[in-house]
């Protein structure tokens, strides 16, 4: 049975998630490009004691405060990034990146006199191996900080402002007082990914996001990840003196922790993945936080969500863009898995569309499942990026196949069908057929076994008027519910 009470909390987040879109974040910070140099490692240099690394693929991926605005963009915000970069190759490459993800850079500014900030990985096998920094660290000059400032407010007004701090120059004392006054003034949530040790540096944001060491390094203190009140104690103090709302601290694989300027804390676990690189997770977090914020949630729900998105984006090599079905997809595992009901099934199919997902669609009873039943499933999955499964309730199987059907309760058929890995969602409807779940889904592909004829297959002009397809797979000979149910009769 699916806990409904977590369901209907999967399905609030679900829908703050959908109210993402459109909202506008100001992104300031300091800007890099990342560039990662990946291949192969098979011997040791001849001339030093160092892998040999034949190179297979070269990437260059935004950084620092644009990794936080593309992450803004992927979530279906609108992303205005205010930094300085280099006149340089760097910096041309940066800002074509840029364009790609749609971000808005009417407030980079291009300064002859600084280098763009670019890191390069070099990586074998997956691995890093090296890496090489080119930057400028000097403060930005006043003047440059007020023009920067000046083209941010030639758009509209933001509904949230993130400061993404990686203490290259861009947020000088000038640049976030007139930040953080023109916010208060607007009535505009400013959350800070901190790099200072003073944190009263950033008096008067509403929130930050440091993380543990962070954390230590402004309490002066060593801090065990497991112990929560500690970390909590240390942290409220900080939170006093720099006149915060919240403090939101990212303990990596233990999760995240809430410290409210009142109240008590509260701790959200981590979803648990393998880690291989913890490399821009800080960003995706207070992004996550600022939109989600943004479109309405309390700062519970904002952590949670950001607590999934953080746990995907660890589980990739590098600084990485989590998109909102992943992210669905992470809190369905926290909140009852792939059995969906309605409403949750409509959360999901959304995601999926905007995030330009092929998505596959098959239904029927599935009744005592067997290798025809596995047959289908693998050929449906093969022809799309996700596969939804409908299948009939107890009362609909009995109204198709008789009163002594279903042989299995459809909670315990939605669960074999959720545990095989083709399978990406199970929903299950009382009606005779799919069609209304079909209207929910919208799929590109509709799959049935070539016992149909096009024609009578259920939703087929639904499906095909909106440019999708219907697809009649070969079934496995002498594999049905109704043989295997004649065969176990036969031999009592």
């Amino acid at each position: 049975m699916i806990d409904t009470t977590q369901s209907a909390e999967h399905y609030k987040l679900s829908e703050i998630l959908d109210r993402c879109l459109g909202r506008e974040v100001w992104v300031v910070g300091d800007l890099m490009l990342d560039q990662y140099v990946q291949g192969a490692v098979e011997r040791i240099s001849p001339e030093a004691p160092v892998p040999v690394v034949l190179v297979r693929d070269v990437e260059y991926r935004l950084g620092g405060a644009a990794n936080v605005a593309q992450q803004v963009t992927a979530l279906g915000g609108c992303a205005v990034l205010g930094g300085v970069i280099g006149d340089d190759d760097a910096g041309k490459r940066f800002l074509e990146n840029c364009a790609r993800t749609a971000i808005d850079t009417r407030a980079v500014l291009t300064e002859s006199s600084r280098t763009t900030t670019r890191k390069l990985r070099v990586l074998g096998h997956g691995q890093q191996l090296l890496r090489l920094d080119w930057e400028d660290a000097v403060p930005v000059p006043d003047p440059v900080s007020q023009r920067l400032f000046q083209q941010l407010l030639s758009g509209p007004e933001p509904e949230a402002i993130i400061l993404s701090d990686y203490a290259k120059g861009v947020l000088t004392d000038h640049m976030v007082a007139m930040l953080i006054e023109r916010a208060r003034a607007a009535g505009v949530m400013v959350l800070v990914d901190p790099k200072r040790q003073d944190f009263a540096a950033y008096r008067g944001a509403n929130l930050l996001t440091p993380n543990l060491k962070e954390l230590a390094f402004a309490a002066g203190r060593s801090l065990d990840p497991d112990d929560t009140e500690a970390i909590a104690a240390a942290a409220r103090p900080l939170v006093a003196a720099a006149q915060l709302d919240w403090m939101v601290v990212t303990l990596g694989d233990r999760g995240i922790l809430l410290v409210p300027a009142d109240g008590s804390p509260q701790h959200i676990p981590a979803l648990r993945r393998a880690v291989a690189d913890v490399t821009g997770a800080g960003d995706t977090v207070v992004a996550v936080l600022a939109i989600a914020l943004a479109g309405g949630a309390d700062v519970g729900q904002a952590a949670e969500i950001a607590n999934a998105a953080a746990g995907i984006a660890v589980g990739e090599v590098g600084a990485v863009v989590v998109q909102s079905a992943q992210i669905r997809d992470a809190l369905s595992g926290r909140h009852g898995g792939k059995v969906l009901d309605r409403a949750e099934l409509a959360a999901r199919a959304n995601s999926w569309r905007a995030a330009g997902k092929r998505v596959v669609f098959t239904n029927g009873c599935f009744d005592l499942l067997h290798a025809g039943h596995l047959s289908l499933l693998h050929q449906a999955a093969q022809l799309g990026d996700l596969l939804v499964v409908a299948i009939n309730s107890d009362e609909s199987v009995r109204r198709l196949k008789g009163q002594e059907r279903p042989i299995l309760p459809a909670a315990e058929r939605a669960a074999l069908l959720a545990a095989l890995s083709c399978v990406d969602a199970v929903t299950i409807y009382d009606e005779v057929t799919p069609l209304e779940v079909l209207h929910i889904v919208r799929p590109r592909v509709l799959v049935k076994g070539q016992d149909y004829k096009p024609e009578d297959v259920v939703g087929r002009e639904l499906v095909e008027s909106a440019g999708g397809r219907v697809v009649l797979v070969p079934l496995v000979e002498s594999r049905s519910t109704s043989t295997l149910i004649q065969r176990i009769r036969r031999d009592e």
